[in-house]
């Protein structure tokens, strides 16, 4: 397992979802996606600890060598009972949909 640098570079993106606003964390060392973070919800809240553990996971999976982009392709199109589908080009389906979405991007920009 790859360890982690002292210090990393990253975004964080406001995406709207059924339950609130959902905060993503992307951290990059030497360009390539190395750690994700999602907040959504209270500390304790049972969506908060989904979140927390969903990431821990993402975050494992990176360090153990899995591709950013099979991860993508595993949580695209995930949907809750409530999704967002407004406006069409920006629509998501779920948590998980917004994880991947967030983190096409990230590969897309660079």
């Amino acid at each position: 397992m790859n360890k982690r640098p002292e210090q990393l570079n990253g975004n964080t993106h406001k995406v709207q979802v059924a339950c609130g606003n959902l905060y993503i964390t992307v951290n990059k060392h030497e360009d390539k996606i190395v750690e994700v973070f999602a907040t959504l919800g209270k500390g304790g809240s049972c969506i908060h600890c989904f979140c927390e553990f969903a990431t821990r996971m993402l975050t494992l999976a990176l360090r153990m060598g899995v591709s950013v982009e099979y991860i993508i392709k595993q949580g695209v199109g995930i949907q809750c009972p409530q999704p967002i589908m407004f406006p069409k080009e920006n629509k998501v389906l779920s948590c998980p949909d917004a994880i991947v979405k967030v983190l096409q991007r990230e590969v897309d920009n660079g």
